[in-house]
C-alpha cells in the first residue's frame, strides 16, 4: 500500500504543484489548507508522514505541530516542515514544537523527495498492525447513570456497579464522569489526574481519538480504569461542548467491555446528545414525593428523545434509614413506572469505603446493599448475553 502524505499549506497552489509531483512518485496524497482541518484529518486518516506550512492564518504550523505531538494518534508520526523563512530561530522553534525535518521555500522537487523517504524509512512500518486492531475494534455496553437532581447517589452507584460488574466479568470496565467541575470520584477513589475529561472537551472534537482517550484513563487499584472530571466549580462551562461528548462516548465504547457513565442530575444538551448513544439507561431515584414528581418528568424527558420506556431502569436508592420514605410499592405507583431494584440504606458501608478510597463493593462484598447492586449487574449481563443470540 502507498504510504499517505498530509499536506497542510494554506497556499493553494503550493498543494496542486506538491501534491501532484508526489502522487507522480506514487505516493497517496491527502492536503488541508488550514491547520484545524489539517489536525482533523491527521487524526482521522492517520497519514505516514504530514508536510507542515508554518505561515497560516489562524494556527500556525507551529500551533499545529505542539497538538499533533500533544495526541497520542499522531504523537510519532514524521512532520516535514516547510516556509519561506530562513532565520535559524525559526528553524529552533519548529524543532521545538515537534517537527523532525525542515526545509525553506521554494525547494528542488528532488530534495523534498529525498528528505521525504528519509523520514518514512526511520519508521517502523505499523500500518499492518494498526489496521488489524482497526479491524477488530468491538463496541462495548454503554450504561448511562442520571437522577432527576443531584444528591440522590449517582456516582456511588456508577462507581458499585462498575465494580460489580468487573467482579463478575473481570473485563475491562471503564468509569467515567461526565459533569465538569463536579468531580467527585477521584477524591472518593484516591485517584489522580482529575482533568482527564477537561483536556478531551478542551480541545476540537478531531483531537478527541481512540488513543488520547486511552492514554487519559487512570487505571485504579480495584482493576477499573477510570475517566474523571475536575473539582473546579467553573469548569461546569465544558457542559456546553456537546459535539465533543458524541465523539468521546463512540471513542469509551471501543475501549471496554462495560462503560459506566456517571452524568449528573437533570438532561442538560449534553445529556440529551449522550442517552441515545447509550445501551442501558438507569435513573436513581428516592421515595421522596418530590423527587417522585421530578423523575416522573426526567423519564418523560428521556422517552422524548425517542427512547423506549421499558429500556429504562429506575433502581431506588433509600440513602438513609428514616421512616418518611415511602415503600418501593409505593413508590412504583406514584411513578408510575416499574422499579428494578431497591437498595437497602448502608451509609457505613459507603463512608468506610471511601476513606478506603474503594467502591463498597470490593470491601464489603457480602453485605446486603452490594448483593442488590451485584444484582444489578447480573440483570445487565443476562441483556448482554440476550442481544449477542
Amino acid at each position: 500500500m502507498a504510504e499517505k502524505i498530509l499536506i497542510v499549506d494554506d497556499d493553494v497552489d503550493t498543494l496542486r504543484l506538491v501534491g501532484l509531483m508526489l502522487q507522480r512518485q506514487g505516493y497517496q496524497i491527502s492536503a488541508a489548507t488550514n491547520g484545524e482541518q489539517g489536525l482533523a484529518k491527521a487524526f482521522e486518516e492517520k497519514p505516514d508522514i504530514i508536510l507542515l506550512d508554518v505561515m497560516m492564518p489562524d494556527m500556525d504550523g507551529y500551533e499545529v505541530a505542539r497538538r499533533l505531538r500533544k495526541n497520542p494518534a499522531t504523537q510519532t508520526t514524521p512532520i516535514l516542515m516547510f516556509t519561506a523563512k530562513t532565520q535559524l530561530d525559526d528553524k529552533v522553534t519548529g524543532f521545538e514544537a515537534g517537527a523532525d525535518d525542515y526545509l525553506t521555500k521554494p525547494t528542488h522537487p528532488a530534495e523534498l523527495q529525498a528528505h521525504i523517504r528519509a523520514l518514512l524509512s526511520r519508521v517502523s512500518p505499523k500500518k499492518t498492525e494498526e489496521l488489524d486492531t482497526a479491524s477488530h475494534e468491538h463496541h462495548g455496553c454503554v450504561i448511562g447513570i442520571l437522577a432527576a437532581r443531584g444528591g440522590l447517589g449517582v456516582s456511588t452507584l456508577a462507581a458499585n456497579l462498575a465494580g460489580a460488574l468487573f467482579s463478575r466479568t473481570h473485563a475491562d470496565i471503564i468509569l467515567a464522569e461526565l459533569t465538569p467541575g463536579q468531580g467527585t470520584l477521584g477524591m472518593d477513589l484516591g485517584a489522580g489526574n482529575q482533568k482527564g475529561l477537561n483536556d478531551l472537551l478542551s480541545g476540537t472534537s478531531a483531537e478527541i481519538t481512540r488513543e488520547k482517550v486511552e492514554s487519559l484513563l487512570v487505571p485504579h487499584s480495584s482493576g477499573l480504569k477510570l475517566l474523571l472530571a475536575s473539582e473546579n466549580p467553573r469548569d461546569i462551562q465544558l457542559t456546553s461542548q456537546i459535539n465533543h461528548y458524541e465523539v468521546l462516548v463512540s471513542r469509551l465504547a471501543t475501549l471496554g467491555r462495560f462503560i459506566i457513565l456517571d452524568l449528573g442530575s437533570g438532561m442538560p444538551p449534553f445529556v440529551q446528545k449522550i442517552l441515545p448513544l447509550c445501551t442501558e439507561r438507569i435513573v436513581v431515584i428516592e421515595g421522596m414525593p418530590n423527587t417522585i414528581a421530578h423523575t416522573k418528568m426526567l423519564i418523560d424527558e428521556i422517552a422524548n428523545l425517542g427512547i423506549d420506556r421499558l429500556s429504562i431502569s429506575v433502581v431506588l436508592n433509600n440513602r438513609i434509614r428514616t421512616e418518611a420514605q415511602m415503600s418501593w410499592t409505593d413508590v412504583q405507583k406514584e411513578l408510575g413506572h416499574s422499579i428494578s431494584t431497591t437498595l437497602t440504606p448502608a451509609p457505613e458501608m459507603f463512608l468506610a469505603a471511601t476513606r478506603v478510597h474503594t467502591p463498597a463493593i470490593f470491601s464489603q462484598p457480602t453485605n446486603v446493599t452490594s448483593q442488590q447492586i451485584l444484582k444489578i449487574a447480573d440483570q445487565i449481563l443476562e441483556r448482554e448475553k440476550a442481544a449477542a443470540k
